[in-house]
């Protein structure tokens, strides 16, 4: 992102927000509510147009690029509130990541033959061997996402990001809401994208202890505004984050609040 602002009206979400993500890292994106990561989130994937400044993917300014091409390019992501289809099966959800790159065409599609059959068979062979596999859901793959607990929920949705074979991952505070069996073993999906997939991550969240165990590199925004970035150590005790978060100097404090996950 290259000074990117963002306005509703008068108010003013981001203001002049420069920072990058190396490929192959985890990049976390913290600050209090109302700092303004939803809207930075939104405005990466397309869902917003900035009002100022570029956004980058691949080298390419996307500022014009709508979501859908965006996902083309290689750009997932999931939602703070969970985004799937509540009617439909673990399996068919998932599936639908990769509608951006199925080439079946519309007849192909409505008789069901030729190309669309294999493209089918080939997908849904990937996803059970690849997906499935990997996010230990091979259980609930024939269930119907309405059933599901909200960590199951959340760990499909991260399934099917991850059909839509990303390049870059965008995770909007992906362990919200969970117990700690949950979160624990969110975390070490999320390590292994990176690691095992090569999936660059940009993740908001909360948890300040997973933010902490997880990043490479983390940037901290208050009042939509970048105050400081670096390693998660140097980024945790600068005084101004201290500040954003508790109002005070008490660099203890806001450790132990990191650790906790608060």
């Amino acid at each position: 992102m290259d000074r990117v602002s963002l306005s509703f009206g008068g108010v003013k979400a981001l203001s002049n927000v420069s920072f990058s993500v190396k490929e192959g890292s985890i990049t976390s994106v913290i600050g209090p509510n109302g700092a303004g990561k939803t809207s930075l989130f939104n405005s990466i994937s397309g869902f917003y147009k900035p009002s100022e400044g570029d956004v980058r993917f691949l080298g390419e300014n996307v500022n014009k690029i709508t979501a859908p091409e965006r996902a083309e390019r290689g750009m997932a992501r999931t939602f703070q509130n969970i985004a799937l289809f509540k009617g439909m099966t673990v399996l068919d959800n998932i599936k639908l990541g990769r509608h951006a790159h199925l080439k079946t065409n519309v007849l192909d599609a409505l008789f069901y033959f030729g190309r669309a059959r294999r493209e089918e068979c080939e997908l849904r062979r990937e996803i059970e061997e690849r997906i499935i596999d990997f996010l230990e859901i091979d259980h609930i793959r024939n269930q119907s996402v309405a059933n599901l607990s909200y960590g199951l929920q959340k760990r499909v949705e991260l399934a099917r990001a991850l059909a839509m074979q990303p390049k870059i991952l965008l995770l909007d505070e992906p362990v919200a809401g969970m117990n700690r069996e949950e979160t624990e073993d969110m975390a070490r999906f999320i390590l292994d994208v990176k690691e095992e997939w090569g999936v660059t991550v940009l993740m908001v969240e909360h948890d300040m202890g997973l933010v902490m165990d997880l990043s490479d590199h983390v940037v901290c925004l208050n009042f939509g505004k970048v105050i400081t970035e670096g390693l998660p150590g140097d980024v945790q005790a600068h005084p101004d984050v201290i500040s954003a978060y508790l109002g005070s100097g008490d660099v203890a404090a806001l450790r132990k609040k990191f650790k906790e996950g608060k």
